[in-house]
């Protein structure tokens, strides 16, 4: 096999390729490695752990066609560290030469058989506007578990609703809900449950543009004219979520994205951990946001607000609550509470946070209990 292509597209598709390499390849060691396959006018990169995979085409002088597998993260210093130009790969025996410049450096290969080839998924497809669909995913992907001990909340559920499709994530603690109005990807009535890590591959590798999605019976697909990726779904059944989002909220607090934050980010910066709670004393007198670390540090500011309800206290893990500011799409953020009967005005049922252009987005958060 001999090719010749320029490095700046050697070296994206090395870095896309690899975000599928296996960290941990246990029994797999050629998991390690990226493939590659020289072909007429191209050659494809992949990586793959099993659960994903990501394959990259780019345009290369081929001169002989084949195959072989490369140590993913040394090829990919060394492409890297090469001169801007031309770069020309060869395989000799059981090494790979790159040249470019004036270097040349010599990688041994790993066993090409034991590699396992990319199968495109077969099932329904359809072709989407891919703006729309990655906005969603990077909006609830930070609400799903990585807690492989429940793989379920591991995942994102795309399920069918009468407007569109819905996207769904939760860890327990936390559930990301955004609907995409006349989008369909799983026929009517359907779900399907995909990994968040591999959406988050999915979000990565593509941008705006076309983009074909294949629903299969054990992986989804997702795909342009160059870039491929393809995840495993996950088996089971995900929690009954609508049961978490209250019916309705008496008290409603609206503040600048901005403002809210980096008044997060300074309470963060008081406690050991991000686990310390940032709490909120809200009235219609003024909004005040804290934090304190025993024998560290507190800190409090009052936000510019606008609030409606009831006087009331509230305490959030501030990077939970972080992450629903963020995935919020407009300039104001709106922090719904309900009043909890049991502890005078102590809110511990559950916060809906959105933006003010709409209800396609909604982040459930649960209160921290404080003292």
């Amino acid at each position: 096999m001999k090719f010749r292509c320029e490095r700046d597209a050697l070296t994206e598709a090395v870095g896309l390729a690899g975000r599928a390499v296996a960290t941990r390849p246990g029994a797999h060691p050629v998991l390690a490695g990226i493939e590659i396959q020289a072909a007429e006018g191209c050659v494809e990169l992949q990586g793959s752990d099993l659960d994903l995979a990501i394959r990259v085409r780019i345009p290369a002088e081929v001169g002989d066609r084949g195959r072989v597998v490369v140590p993913a993260r040394l090829f990919e210093g060394v492409v890297n560290r090469l001169r801007a130009g031309t770069v020309t790969v060869e395989i000799e025996g059981e090494d790979a030469c790159v040249t470019g410049g004036s270097a040349r450096v010599v990688v041994r290969v790993l066993p090409a058989d034991e590699f396992p080839r990319f199968v495109e998924a077969e099932g329904s497809r359809t072709e989407i506007e891919a703006g729309p669909f990655l906005e969603a995913l990077r909006q609830v992907i930070p609400a799903a578990s990585r807690d492989d001990a429940r793989p379920i909340l591991t995942g994102v559920l795309f399920a069918s609703t009468a407007g569109g499709l819905r996207l769904v994530a939760t860890d327990s603690y936390r559930l990301a809900v955004r609907d995409v109005a006349g989008l369909s990807l799983t026929g009517a009535g359907g779900q399907v449950l995909v990994g968040a890590r591999e959406l988050g591959e999915v979000q990565r590798t593509f941008d705006a543009g076309r983009l074909q999605v294949v629903v299969g019976e054990r992986d989804v697909q997702f795909n342009d004219a160059t870039r491929w990726v393809r995840a495993r779904r996950i088996e089971g059944e995900f929690p009954n979520y609508e049961q978490l989002i209250p019916a309705g909220y008496p008290n409603r607090l609206t503040v600048a994205k901005g403002v809210l934050e980096e008044a997060i980010r300074l309470m963060q910066t008081i406690g050991e951990r991000d686990t310390t709670p940032v709490r909120f004393s809200i009235s219609t007198t003024g909004v005040e946001i804290a934090a304190r670390s025993q024998d560290r540090a507190e800190a409090s500011e009052v936000l510019d607000a606008k609030y409606e309800g009831n006087d009331v206290h509230v305490a959030f893990n501030p990077q939970f609550l972080l992450d629903g500011v963020l995935a919020i799409g407009g300039d104001e953020v709106v922090i719904e509470l309900v009043d909890n009967d049991a502890q005078a005005n102590v809110v511990l049922k559950p916060a809906l946070i959105r933006g003010t252009d709409g209800t396609d987005f909604r982040y459930i958060l649960m209160p921290v209990r404080v003292t």
